[in-house]
């Protein structure tokens, strides 16, 4: 029997707050984080699993619908590997008629929550997580995903609500230690801060968003080796995330290696030309690099 199944959230880098923190110009002055709370984020973004969104993967679950049409579980799946290979048009359809069959399917309403996340539409989302939470409160991954919802919209007292729920409710989701960590990030508890990230990391150990949440934390603490091990790791792990090498160029810049700062800094422009503390930070350490 199809069992149905969430969406997966991509890892939980984020584009938009305190690990993309404008505020890294503000953490050389020794100024407490403070998180921009707006704009999409990619915690927001279905991982794309070439797998389980293939072609072959989509058309073998097409077939078992054939077998199976009045299967809620099978529309459901299928859903999710289209939310995964980002055809959320289709993601939904199937979502949809999944919840016609069966209305009280709660992991079909999170699933389409999280597509609906992804077409920018958060208010229907978070509709949908809450009928999935009136179905089964209990479900980790609905208090996850609004709790994400809830903290890029700014309502970050609703979304530490949600995330410590989950962590009551013992899930093995690391996200929503990571998400409860930015929160105490942006209040700047940054010991409550690590050790979040540090349980993210443990249950998410190839994951190089919670390595960066952790070493804006460290950095924010003037512990400079720890910021740097984790900004290095998070690259080790992803190379491509503009904020990392931003922000192992934040610790060269705090250790006067200017030189070694514009390059990194240029490196996540390069990445991500519209990444601002990358743009101001090759601005201020450009005259140190012979550029």
């Amino acid at each position: 029997m199809l069992m149905p199944c969430p969406i997966i959230d991509a890892a939980p880098s984020d584009r938009r707050n305190v690990t993309k923190i404008s505020g890294l110009a503000l953490l050389l002055a020794g100024i407490t984080l403070a998180g921009c709370q707006t704009g999409p984020t990619s915690t927001d973004v279905i991982r794309l699993d070439r797998a389980q969104g293939s072609e072959q993967n989509i058309a073998s679950l097409s077939s078992v619908i054939a077998a199976n049409p009045q299967s809620p579980d099978a529309y459901n799946v299928r859903g999710t590997a289209y939310g995964r290979a980002g055809d959320f048009k289709r993601a939904v359809e199937d979502f949809d008629r999944a919840l016609q069959l069966n209305p009280n399917l709660y992991q079909a309403y999170a699933n389409r929550a999280l597509v609906y996340r992804n077409m920018g539409r958060p208010t229907d989302a978070v509709n949908d997580y809450n009928t999935a939470l009136r179905i089964n409160p209990d479900y980790d991954v609905a208090l996850i995903g609004r709790g994400n919802i809830y903290r890029q919209a700014g309502r970050t007292e609703d979304a530490f609500n949600d995330f410590n729920r989950a962590i009551q409710l013992e899930t093995t989701d690391g996200r929503a230690w990571h998400g409860r960590g930015l929160i105490y990030q942006t209040r700047g508890q940054h010991a409550q801060a690590i050790e979040d990230f540090s349980k993210a990391i443990s249950l998410s150990p190839s994951s190089a968003e919670p390595y960066n949440g952790r070493g804006l934390s460290y950095a924010a603490l003037n512990d400079n080796d720890n910021a740097f091990a984790d900004f290095n790791h998070a690259i080790e792990l992803n190379d491509k995330l503009a904020e990392s090498w931003a922000n192992q160029a934040l610790v060269y810049e705090r250790q006067g290696d200017r030189a070694r700062a514009f390059k990194s800094y240029s490196h996540a422009v390069r990445l991500d030309p519209n990444y601002k503390p990358a743009q101001d930070g090759v601005a201020r350490t450009r005259s140190s690099s012979g550029a």
